[in-house]
This record gives C-alpha cells, sequence and structure tokens, in this order.
C-alpha cells in the first residue's frame, strides 16, 4: 500500500477500499477489536458520504417493548437497564432504578449517563474513579459516532457537552474508541454508601442498537447488604417515563 493511498483513507477518501486494505491497516496499526470496527465503521460512513440518497435520517424513538419490561421486573435481586448507544437510560427494573436514583434527580428523560458525567457536580462523588468513567464514557460515544455518523440526537448530544464540559471536549479530541461489555462499576450511594458493581452488557438482537445491563455484587460482600437494602427502599410504581419510555 503506497503513502499516498494511506494518506487518502486518513482524509476519509475511502471510496472502493477492499477489506484486505483495512485488514492490512489493522494490522499494521496494531488495532484492537474496537479500533478495528470503528475503522470499518468509518469507511463505511464514508462510502455512504459519496452517496447522499443512502444517508438515513433522523434517528427514531427508540422503545422497550412489554416483553422486555417485564424481563427486567422479573430480575428481583439485580440491578438491570437497558441503555442505546447514546447511553440514554431507556428502561430499569426497580433496582437498577434505585442504584441509579442519582441519575434521576434532573429532569430530562431519558436519563443519560453522559449527560450525568459531565454536567452534574454530583457525578464525582457518585463515582469512585471518576476519570477512568469519564474517559470510558467518551469512547463509548466515539464508538457509536462511527457506527451512526448521521444520528441528530447524538450530534447534538456530543454539542451539548462539548459547548458545556471543557473536560469533554479534550476527551473527544483524543478520538479513543472502545467497546465496554465487562467490568467493575465503583460508586457511592448517597442512602448506602460503597457500592462494587460487576457488570456484563449483552447486546438485544431483537432490539438492534439496545443493550441489556446487569450488575452483581460479590457474594457475602457490604455491596451485597446494600443491595438487599436498597431493594427493601425501591418503589415499585415509578412514572412511566423512569422506566421505559425513550426519546
Amino acid at each position: 500500500m503506497s503513502v499516498e493511498y494511506y494518506v487518502r483513507l486518513e482524509r476519509g477518501n475511502a471510496t472502493g477500499v477492499s477489506e484486505a486494505v483495512l485488514e492490512g491497516v489493522s494490522r499494521a496499526l496494531q488495532l484492537n477489536d474496537a479500533e478495528r470496527s470503528h475503522l470499518y465503521d468509518l469507511v463505511r460512513a464514508a462510502n455512504e458520504g459519496a452517496h447522499p440518497q443512502r444517508r438515513r435520517g433522523p434517528a427514531k424513538a427508540q422503545r422497550v417493548t412489554p416483553a422486555l419490561q417485564q424481563l427486567l421486573d422479573a430480575m428481583h435481586d439485580v440491578p438491570a437497564l437497558v441503555q442505546n448507544g447514546r447511553l440514554d437510560i431507556l428502561a430499569t427494573n426497580n433496582l437498577g432504578a434505585a442504584v441509579f436514583s442519582e441519575l434521576y434527580v434532573q429532569p430530562q428523560r431519558p436519563a443519560n449517563f453522559a449527560r450525568f458525567v459531565f454536567l452534574d457536580p454530583r457525578a464525582a462523588a457518585f463515582y469512585r474513579d471518576w476519570d477512568d468513567g469519564a474517559q470510558q464514557t467518551v469512547a463509548l460515544l466515539r464508538a457509536e459516532a462511527g457506527r451512526s455518523p448521521h444520528d441528530r440526537i447524538l450530534s447534538d448530544l456530543v454539542g451539548e457537552l462539548s459547548t458545556r464540559s471543557d473536560t469533554f471536549r479534550s476527551l473527544w479530541a483524543s478520538h479513543d474508541v472502545r467497546e465496554h461489555r465487562t467490568g467493575i462499576k465503583k460508586m457511592t450511594h448517597p442512602e448506602v454508601g460503597h457500592l462494587d458493581l460487576n457488570y456484563e452488557a449483552m447486546a438485544l438482537t431483537s432490539h438492534p442498537g439496545l443493550s441489556l445491563v446487569a450488575y452483581s455484587a460479590e457474594p457475602g460482600s457490604a455491596t451485597v447488604d446494600g443491595l438487599r437494602l436498597l431493594a427493601s427502599w425501591a418503589v415499585p410504581a415509578r412514572q412511566d417515563s423512569d422506566r421505559g419510555r425513550g426519546n
């Protein structure tokens, strides 16, 4: 592959680029899985840009089905939620809403993790490793921007965060991307104190673009006691806008 050809890719001129070339670039740059997927997304978007008639319209409102909400509600002892690529919380069960109650203090719906992390001063106290959480949040949004380059709602969210948060603007400029499927969240809940929650994020094949995220605690840990206390306080009859209505 010539230097001129590589420069053309960097400038977004990816029309007709073969998969073999993309694989070569991925190997040469030692891209991880998330970065490789992002490269393919960017090339797809560039090729679509060469054919305006293929551009997608504004993102449609996303809603969970009653069956999916029923599944969430059946997970009594596990905090669980459904989110989209913009990190909007589209639905939760009672325990999930209790764990992430801080996100529902502000009136904006759907509640959004990125907006909470960068625009709500309580986020720094809620997340014990706020810096890492902020980097992960931006990397997830950057990856979603590659998958959905014509999502007007995502563009508006990025614009809002860039305007109102210097930290977000700086991290966004780094072009980091990441797949965030499993890990641990360390939080300080205002009612029950420290919570160390393992999480698994699972793509919902029947709901393209949505993921179910379930959280669990180490057996016998103080976090288990905290979750039990939150479960006893959780209000079953939350407003519909807090349970399953999308944007």
